[in-house]
């Protein structure tokens, strides 16, 4: 009921034109049998991180995705039918190697160094657990879109702590694997659901990303529109970017910059959004400027056209 709550409230007071399920990303680790538990001021945690190769031995062999995720599918289901279609309902999860750093760093980490280790050390290792935990993240997102969802969102949140060669080697393979297999499995059972990739501060990877089987990319704020669009050549959509702290500004101010990024993006194939997150002390009443302001400059720019 949390999960359904959490994300139906926004959408009551907001006109937003989408819906994402709100489910920690930490879920896919616990499936495979890992602890994670709520530490205040830390966040989530796992107490037993995993240190060396022999650790993987902890890790199911084969998840029940059905009993160990099912609550993430009833509350997709839940929300569909309160959503009474409404706007479309977004699943996701998080991208196999955002799941591995955090699973062998313990939390939350600024330097990562821990999980990177492992990249150096125990590349073979590496790839076992990599591959372990897109073979879940494929079956989690099938059953997402059983459930309800009608797209899906893919979130590599440390893509920026690896270089462009361990990001070719270590996470862009595994997220061109989420989307092929996904995509295949829903196409003998004649669906076909969009799917959106975001790789935060993945730079230098525009270019595959757009060649990765995904309709969307996402963009946090640090990418320059205009460029985006050079770059990835109008194979795929962009969603984003404007920076989550431009929304401490005035209204007046964060209309001027939506009104900058949605002219540099330009209104096809672009979907407006934040370039990443919300923080606990921002206005919601800023929230909705934003969305105002985009809903208001995407008219005035198609009136244009």
């Amino acid at each position: 009921m949390h999960s359904f709550l959490s994300h139906f409230q926004p959408l009551r007071r907001f006109p937003f034109d989408a819906a994402i399920i709100f489910s920690d990303i930490l879920v896919v680790p616990q499936a495979l049998g890992m602890d994670v538990q709520m530490v205040a001021g830390k966040g989530p945690t796992f107490p037993e991180p995993l240190k060396e190769p022999e650790d993987l031995q902890r890790l199911r062999v084969k998840v029940d995705v059905d009993k160990e995720l099912g609550y993430v599918f009833k509350a997709i289901t839940l929300t569909r039918h309160k959503i009474e279609g409404k706007v479309p309902l977004i699943g996701f999860t998080g991208a196999p190697w955002t799941l591995m750093s955090y699973m062998i760093e313990g939390g939350g980490s600024n330097t990562h160094s821990k999980a990177k280790r492992w990249l150096y050390r125990y590349p073979e290792a590496s790839h076992i657990l990599l591959k372990m935990l897109t073979d879940v993240i494929v079956e989690y997102l099938l059953g997402q879109v059983a459930a309800g969802a009608q797209a899906l969102q893919v979130f590599e949140s440390h893509a920026g702590i690896l270089g462009p060669v361990e990001f070719k080697d270590f996470s862009l393979p595994y997220l061109q694997d989420i989307a092929r297999r996904v995509k295949n499995k829903l196409k003998e059972a004649g669906q076909d659901v969009p799917m959106i990739v975001f790789a935060k501060d993945a730079h230098y990877a525009l270019e595959d990303l757009s060649q990765s089987h995904y309709e969307v990319v996402g963009l946090d704020w640090t990418i320059d529109p205009k460029s985006a669009r050079e770059r990835t050549g109008g194979k795929v959509s962009l969603q984003g970017n404007m920076d989550p702290c431009a929304l401490y500004a005035p209204k007046e101010r964060i209309s001027n910059i939506v009104k900058k990024m949605v002219e540099g993006f330009g209104t096809r194939g672009y979907i407006a959004n934040l370039g990443h997150g919300l923080y606990p002390d921002m206005d919601p009443e800023n929230v909705g400027a934003f969305v105002e302001a985009v809903h208001q400059h995407s008219k005035q720019i198609i009136k244009q056209i």
